[in-house]
Order: structure tokens, then C-alpha cells, then sequence
């Protein structure tokens, strides 16, 4: 399946985390807040000026950067 950064999903557009790239405190804090390889994750909603971009993680929403959510990569459904 293809992947993309998950900032270019669209709303209501669902894929998996594949990798969580990003150096030292970032990728921790990737990680703590949920975004680990093989969650699922929706793309809820994006600002107008597309940061920040809003995901459904494990049944809670997030908001991440623009610059957090390109570290993310995701395999679209």
C-alpha cells in the first residue's frame, strides 16, 4: 500500500502509522503521546493554513505541527 506523511491526509481519510522518524526529544514525544507503528489514526481536521492538523489516535483527539505531523509516515487504507 502507499504511504505518505500524515499531514497530506485528507478529513475522514484513515491509514496506519508505519514509521515514526525524528531525532531526540520529538520522536520520545511522538511516541508517549500514542503515534507508534501500527496505530490506526483518522485525520479529523486541518486548519486553513494547514498547521495545526487534528487526528482521532486510541479514541482521543490530538493536534500536532505541521513540522511534528510530516515525521510521521502512513500507510493510507
Amino acid at each position: 500500500m502507499p504511504t505518505k506523511p500524515l499531514n497530506e491526509l485528507k478529513p475522514k481519510e484513515k491509514g496506519r502509522i508505519v514509521k515514526v522518524s525524528g531525532g531526540g526529544g520529538i520522536h520520545r514525544r511522538l511516541l508517549d503521546m500514542g503515534l507508534v507503528s501500527g496505530s490506526e489514526v483518522e485525520m479529523e481536521r486541518v486548519a486553513p493554513l494547514g498547521d495545526p492538523v487534528e487526528v482521532r489516535i486510541k479514541g482521543y483527539h490530538l493536534s500536532l505541527r505541521k513540522e511534528e505531523a510530516i515525521k510521521i509516515e502512513v500507510e493510507v487504507k
